[in-house]
């Protein structure tokens, strides 16, 4: 057989086997010389199967730990390590084209974060901006995203101010994440070091953030808000705060993005609440609307709670092991069958299914290795 045909046969086959899979699933990581991670790694996943492939490097990039996916699904961008004016690595944000067929990424520019010490970023629904929250300094930064994906120079930035009532942790203002809103018009930054969401308007025709009114909501003191979630219904926001190891639900009015809170709640078992050392990372809330989740990191386990639709208040139902250190970033895939939780510590990422009737989880058995993995992406291939 001939070279060209033999390659010919290879290419069909690599094909067929990613076209019966239905999602790509990125993993974002910190790089460093002990955990040899070198930056993006992509996996294939089968949501009818539960079959999940073994993470290949995507692209070499320095400390992509969070990933947001452009709503066209051409383009991914991560926080990171970026090359400064004058040639020294800087806090920032990446731009990368995906190839589709294989799961690799190109890289198309980068942009400094102005603030330090990125950690989080989130692409709006238009796909014309992206927000990232600078966890070292305390601020946000927006920027302008062209059709091709090439991100423009930060178009806002907003240095947030105070601090709360922890001395160690709570100095000074430590933004820790950005999400939008379900119908786009605002943005929210947990603020871990000022117990606040800050609000902003946003203006996906030029990406730039502004000051809502009213301009925050507080959670409960010496908490640390690190990030949040919308309910399917937009009702309401689920925020775990890091320090308190709890989850605070928040009613939400979407014609001023008012926040008000409901109830907050532990995401410990009885038995470990009041314990020195536990923090929280990720909230999840499924698409049915029926469940929240919670990553609980150090404690090392995924807290599983029922959710009231009608007034979003939480009943915790379940802590299940995750199955490896240092819980980071949980996601669910877009159907509500499964949920990845990337393990930070232990290198690696575990699968999880999703009890239909509960909502409780339970370990597939399957668990891949993802050096110094933080965050975990779906993207729909088929």
């Amino acid at each position: 057989m001939k070279a060209s045909l033999i390659a010919s046969v290879f290419a069909l086959i690599a094909s067929a086997t990613i076209a019966g899979d239905r999602y790509l699933v990125y993993f974002g990581t910190n790089t460093n010389a002990k955990n040899g991670s070198q930056g993006i790694y992509v996996a294939r996943f089968n949501a009818a199967s539960g079959v999940l492939t073994k993470p290949e490097l995507a692209v070499e990039a320095g400390n992509p730990g969070f990933l947001s996916i452009h709503p066209s699904k051409k383009f991914l961008f991560a926080i990171g390590d970026v090359k400064g004016p004058d040639g020294k690595k800087i806090g920032g944000i990446s731009s990368f084209t995906i190839d589709a067929l294989t799961g690799r990424l190109t890289l198309i520019n980068q942009q400094s974060a102005i603030g330090s010490g990125p950690c989080h970023v989130n692409v709006d629904a238009t796909g014309r901006m992206a927000a990232l929250a600078n966890y070292g300094s305390g601020s946000v930064a927006s920027y302008a995203i062209a059709a091709d994906g090439k991100l423009g120079e930060a178009a806002s930035f907003i240095q947030h101010e105070g601090s709360s009532i922890d001395p160690k942790r709570q100095s000074g203002p430590h933004a820790h994440s950005v999400n939008f809103s379900p119908d786009n018009r605002f943005a929210f930054a947990c603020d871990l070091g000022l117990d606040k969401v800050l609000i902003y308007k946003v203006d996906p025709a030029t990406g730039k953030m502004t000051p809502n009114e009213p301009a925050f909501a507080k959670t409960p003191a010496g908490g640390g808000p690190r990030h949040l979630a919308f309910h399917p219904s937009g009702k309401f926001v689920f925020v775990n705060n890091e320090m308190a190891m709890t989850e605070t639900v928040f009613a939400y009015d979407a014609e001023t993005g008012a926040m008000t809170e409901v109830q907050t709640v532990s995401t410990l078992p009885e038995a470990d609440r009041g314990k020195p050392g536990f923090s929280t990372a990720e909230s999840l809330a499924h698409p049915n609307g029926r469940n929240v989740y919670v990553s609980n990191r150090t404690h090392d386990t995924i807290a599983v709670f029922s959710c009231d639709p009608s007034t979003g208040k939480l009943t915790l139902i379940q802590n299940v092991p995750v199955e490896g250190q240092i819980p980071r970033n949980i996601c669910l895939d877009p159907t509500g069958q499964w949920l990845i939780a990337a393990h930070q510590n232990s290198g690696t990422a575990a699968l999880f299914q999703v009890d239909a009737e509960s909502g409780k989880l339970s370990f597939t058995g399957t668990k891949v290795e993802v050096p110094g993995s933080i965050c975990v992406r779906f993207l729909a291939v088929d």
